[in-house]
């Protein structure tokens, strides 16, 4: 099955300011049916993309031109929403950047582009300004905004990594490849990068909101100490030893966590075995008899007595404890808290004390 590619959202800002500039610079509306602007992309390549439409106002001249969000056959957030650009002179000779309407502006450290500025990374900063650049050598004061943009950016990582109101602008390539992680593996990175920059020690993992909650119950953290891995967790477990963290505490529900303590790292349903699959295995060696029937983690510890669940609870977080501690080269301690559904403390192993 070939999948379709699509273009990031830096390639979109660039498509709508080459569009808006060029009726700035006096050549007139792109012609076309629909309008269409070429882009450079980083590596060299061109891509010929639409522009839904080019408007100008007035006193003072602004032209603003937009490019709908196509993401191929990538299940991208951002797929189909409006990325405007609207240019107008500048004050200097160079290309000011502005953050509007649904574009997030950086408030931590520890990110690409410093705090104060609009969220827009270095590589579409570059594309964005050689596309105003083939049209005109004058300064120019762009604003870059994407209408709904401050709702989707709510369910992302942004608000944790301190980039409040609105989206990232984002792409290292310009083109969307379908399915791919990296835009994934890309936001942990920064959100590591965040802690560390805030001075977060010992940051918390979680598989996702379930553990996320659950570690702001039980223990005083600050928000860019937490970080979702979703199912990434080898690559964000290999990226730690590159930091000066103190320690580090795993928190979430079994039914992702114990998959670490057999050696899955990459948690994804698709592409790891079941949890409830590793609790049988282990359950005769720590109970002496079999795991009650269940097809999930859940269901198997539910059905125990307490006793023995906390015990099961509790040689499980000993494992992980051990399998992520021989992950990391034993770099760093580490410290597992296992949750119900309910967030409810199941067992845990480790010093937690550096959380408490």
């Amino acid at each position: 099955m070939n999948l379709r590619r699509g273009i990031t959202t830096g390639t979109c800002a660039a498509a709508a300011a080459k569009a808006a500039a060029i009726v700035l610079a006096g050549g007139g509306v792109p012609s076309g049916s629909p309008l269409e602007v070429d882009v450079r992309l980083r590596g060299g390549e061109t891509v010929r993309v639409p522009v839904l439409y080019v408007r100008s106002s007035l006193e003072p001249l602004v032209v603003t031109a937009a490019v709908r969000k196509d993401a191929g056959d990538d299940p991208d957030v951002t797929h189909g929403l409006e990325v405007r650009a609207s240019l107008s002179w500048g004050d200097t000779a160079g290309v000011t950047f502005v953050a509007g309407e649904g574009v997030g502006t950086v408030t931590k450290p520890g990110l690409q582009v410093p705090p104060g500025q609009p969220a827009i990374n270095p590589v579409p900063r570059e594309m964005i300004v050689a596309a105003i650049r083939d049209v005109t050598a004058r300064g120019v004061r762009v604003e870059i905004s994407i209408p709904g943009g401050r709702e989707i950016a709510a369910k992302t990582f942004n608000p944790r990594l301190g980039i409040e109101g609105g989206l990232s602008i984002l792409g290292t390539t310009g083109i969307v490849r379908p399915y791919c992680t990296r835009a994934l593996q890309d936001a942990l990175k920064c959100a590591l990068d965040v802690a560390a920059a805030c001075g977060v020690a010992a940051p918390v993992l979680a598989p996702g909101n379930i553990g996320a909650r659950a570690a702001g119950r039980h223990f005083l953290l600050r928000e860019e100490q937490v970080i979702e891995a979703g199912n990434e967790w080898g690559f964000l477990l290999d990226l730690l030893p590159r930091y000066a963290f103190q320690a580090v505490l795993l928190v979430g529900h079994p039914g992702k966590l114990a998959k670490l303590a057999a050696g899955q790292w990459d948690t994804h349903s698709a592409r790891s075995g079941q949890a409830a699959d590793y609790l049988q295995q282990i359950c005769p060696e720590v109970l002496g008899h079999p795991a009650p029937e269940s097809p999930t983690a859940e269901g198997i510890l539910a059905a125990l007595p307490p006793a023995e669940r906390t015990a099961l609870a509790a040689e499980l977080a000993k494992r992980m404890c051990q399998s992520v501690a021989d992950r990391i080269l034993q770099r760093i301690p580490v410290a597992v808290f296992l949750v119900n559904m309910a967030g409810e403390c199941l067992a845990s192993d480790g010093d937690l004390a550096t959380w408490k």
